[in-house]
């Protein structure tokens, strides 16, 4: 497997985060080829090479640029969504640590491309040392000329703020985050109109993820021959895969779109000391759980979903014997609960009355009718929520009582004692009445 870095190529650079080092390694070089292009043709290009989006949607990038009417005499905009809040996805935030200016350069091609003058980064309220960092650079872009009014001479003028939201997983979600950015409340838009045409104060917007714009510059660069080179004919590329749990070295691993598993362990040591792989999410919890039966599964749009699960954020959350799936996915249906904007009925409610159901499980209080509620209440949240939260929640719910029903059965049935921390809190909670 080819392990040459493209995204992660500065990180181990010292400073690589400064623009003097950035400019040293082909920093803002793309910048300047496509400034000499027109900017239909870089449009081409970005279709030409099979980008897709890496926010998890896996939506054509070029496509999606296309889509922008032009000549129609109003602002375009791009916005870059940095609102990485799916546990176990940290993907965005080394990117914009180790390597901001890849971002603001991304920006850049992309705002020119599209002919917006205008861009903002809404990045997770809670990364405040990650805006920091952008912000700093964004600060020495302007100073060199990368950004503001005639940049490198080419009479492309572009403004790019930096915007810090307030920690509401829902604002990643693209047009929850547009209201949040125009200072609304964050939910989700009813779409149709999309973006594309009724956007950042009802213009034309394209909203790109952040590990997306970073790979515009090697494109630009590189062309789109180089770029298909890796990964598979639908999912060309590489891409970054964010694993932790109960390997030996959790991180950041770059590895063409396709790599499996097996292979991600390898790199990332192998499971730690007296575990065993028993569950894991290909990308993030959103995503339907695989087993150990999926080792071998190639980790690309099209490979993930025809196992029944997807992609997703690629974030590889690796689970062992020694991990409860029913107390995982209460964890993660607790979060659900929390972030849900409660716009929408299915899962403002759903996600409420699935914690409650899953901790009564957890604490041995539950009856095998509990296992038919779950599922009923799943599918009247899928595809009939307001926007993917909804559908997302559902996904470790299903997954686990396809793979792990006798798990949740050995609760209800006496076989396993209640969890301990879920006891616990029940004890507590009676304790307080």
């Amino acid at each position: 497997m080819s392990l040459t870095p493209v995204l992660t190529k500065r990180w181990l650079s010292p400073e690589a985060y400064k623009l003097s080092v950035y400019e040293r390694l082909d920093g803002y070089a793309a910048l300047r080829k496509a400034l000499a292009a027109q900017p239909d043709d870089l449009i081409a290009l970005i279709k030409d090479s099979g980008l897709r989006g890496r926010g998890g949607a896996g939506f054509p990038t070029g496509m999606k640029w296309g889509f922008i009417p032009q000549g129609d005499g109003t602002p375009h905009y791009l916005v870059v969504n940095a609102d990485e809040g799916e546990p176990g996805t940290c993907k965005d935030t080394p990117l914009i640590m180790a390597d901001p200016h890849s971002l603001i350069e991304g920006a850049v091609i992309a705002a020119y491309a599209i002919r917006a003058n205008f861009a903002a980064v809404y990045l997770r309220g809670e990364l405040v040392h990650a805006l920091r960092r952008l912000q700093s650079a964004v600060d020495e872009a302007y100073a060199r000329g990368y950004l503001g009014k005639n940049i490198m001479g080419s009479g492309f003028d572009l403004e790019l703020v930096v915007h810090s939201g307030a920690g509401a997983y829902i604002c990643g979600e693209e047009t929850a985050l547009l209201d949040s950015l125009e200072g609304y409340r964050g939910q989700p838009r009813l779409k149709p109109p999309f973006p594309a045409t009724h956007g950042l104060y009802g213009g034309p917007t394209v909203v790109n993820n952040v590990e997306t714009l970073c790979s515009v510059p090697y494109i630009v660069l590189g062309g789109a021959d180089w770029w298909k080179s890796m990964g598979t004919e639908k999912s060309p590329g590489p891409k970054i895969y964010s694993i932790s749990g109960r390997v030996n070295r959790p991180g950041q691993y770059e590895c063409p779109l396709g790599t499996t598993l097996r292979e991600l362990l390898e790199l990332a040591g192998g499971l730690q000391p007296g575990h065993e792989l028993r569950f894991w999410t290909p990308g993030g919890s959103s995503t339907p759980l695989f087993t150990a039966e999926h080792l071998d599964v190639p980790l690309d749009f099209e490979g993930a979903a025809g196992a029944g699960s997807m992609l997703g954020t690629t974030a590889v959350q690796v689970f062992s014997q020694q991990d409860c799936p029913v107390y995982a996915t209460y964890r993660w249906i607790v979060f659900y609960a929390h972030e849900s904007c409660g716009k929408c009925t299915p899962c403002r409610e759903g996600n409420y009355w699935m914690v409650q159901v899953l901790r009564r499980i957890l604490a041995g209080e539950g009856v095998k009718e509990d296992l038919d509620v779950l599922t009923d209440t799943c599918v009247n949240m899928l595809g009939r929520s307001f926007c993917p939260l909804g559908d997302g929640a559902t996904s470790p719910v299903t997954s686990s009582l396809k793979y792990f029903e006798q798990d949740y059965l050995d609760y209800i049935e006496g076989r396993k004692p209640p969890h301990p921390t879920v006891a616990a809190a029940s004890s507590q909670l009676a304790g307080a009445h």
